[in-house]
């Protein structure tokens, strides 16, 4: 994180509608060349942030400063607009070609056609589109669209850039190339960035920091890992991809380790917690191993639970497995896993995962 004084920093902003507050953010600051990513469910608040943010939307109180000054007072709501760059969903070209699409934003800012023609063709060429240059906006693809929507947003030179789910609804492998192109290009650039999406994947590629948002507050914020293995609490751990939460109590404290109940069963997780201590665990699918003995000799894994398999759902390159080991449990594994091990729905297995995997947050009694 820099230094330096932020970009964009946001005090007391609210957003009330209809008598009631759809967006609650104390304060946010976002620094030169973060790339944040705001994740969280349908209805989380995330588009009416980036919406707030971008000046689209009129908040009901607080401020928004850019590189300290305010906007609307200290600096002018066009001139801060004119900073930045906003990409939607949807595409919302032009009726005109590819060309005059991308060359638009910069002809709005009074520029003549000596001036843009050089930075209107690096861009394109720059996202790979040059050779549709002449095409008309009617004529193009789902993501031949969605690369001049984001061509013409960089053309502008923005100081910060707002997306709102620029890749959804594309095919994988389009989506795929789109962020390469997006991540080199920031690379190169290092455009402040915010990012909207419901895709973890994407967070985990291209985020600095990562906000999780739900009932139009950002419930945690930080450095990626951190949040994805520490969440704070059962909605973020849900939100970040943490399939398997139970419910426990802490029964003994060893030396740097604490041993928990769960639903009859001992778990050994790393921490100091008192005995008696109500806890949640948190546990990644990834961090689950399955065979189909249990493990034997020295191993640093401290947890072994027989369980059932209930159902496997293919998800690509792996499968989901959910498991009843008295409680439920989710593990990931690999098709050649599944294919070796021949695992099917009914099958006992042992579900593995060492002591420093588990996230343990403490509850109140």
């Amino acid at each position: 994180m820099s230094l330096e004084a932020p970009v964009l920093e946001v005090k007391n902003l609210e957003v009330i509608r209809g008598g009631v507050p759809v967006l609650s953010i104390p304060s946010l600051s976002i620094a030169e060349s973060e790339v944040l990513f705001l994740i969280g469910p349908n209805g989380a608040g995330k588009s009416t942030l980036l919406q707030t943010l971008a000046a689209l939307v009129k908040p009901s109180q607080g401020e928004i400063r850019f590189r300290g000054k305010k906007v609307g007072e200290d600096i002018s709501l066009l001139s801060y607009r004119r900073r930045l760059a906003m990409i939607l969903q949807e595409p919302l070209l032009f009726n005109t070609t590819v060309y005059k699409n991308v060359a638009s934003g910069l002809k709005i800012r009074g520029m003549n056609k000596k001036e843009i023609e050089p930075i209107v063709i690096q861009t394109l060429d720059r996202f790979g589109i040059s050779h549709l240059k002449d095409r008309s906006a009617r004529t193009l693809s789902g993501g031949e669209a969605r690369r001049t929507s984001i061509a013409r947003a960089f053309a502008t030179g923005p100081e910060i850039l707002f997306l709102d789910e620029p890749f959804s609804a594309l095919d994988p492998i389009i989506r795929e190339a789109m962020m390469e192109d997006l991540e080199k290009v920031l690379r190169e650039t290092g455009i402040t960035t915010v990012f909207v999406t419901h895709d973890r994947i994407e967070a985990l590629r291209l985020a600095t920091r990562l906000g999780v948002m739900a009932d139009g507050r950002i419930i945690q914020i930080g450095d990626v890992g951190e949040i994805m293995n520490h969440p704070e609490n059962e909605i973020v751990a849900s939100l970040v991809g943490v399939d398997t939460i139970l419910q426990g109590k802490v029964i003994e404290n060893r030396d740097r380790s604490v041993i928990i109940s769960v639903s009859g069963k001992e778990i050994e997780a790393v921490g100091d917690i008192p005995p008696g201590t109500h806890v949640t665990l948190c546990i990644r699918p990834e961090n689950v191993f399955i065979t189909k003995t249990a493990p034997t000799g020295e191993t640093s894994v401290r947890n072994t639970i027989k369980g059932r398999i209930d159902k496997i759902i293919p998800l690509g390159l792996y499968h989901k497995l959910s498991l009843d080991c008295g409680f439920p449990m989710v593990s990931y594994v690999t098709h050649h896993s599944l294919s070796s091990l021949l695992l099917k729905p009914g099958e006992e297995v042992f579900a593995s995962f060492k002591a420093t995997a588990i996230h343990v947050i403490q509850r109140k009694n």
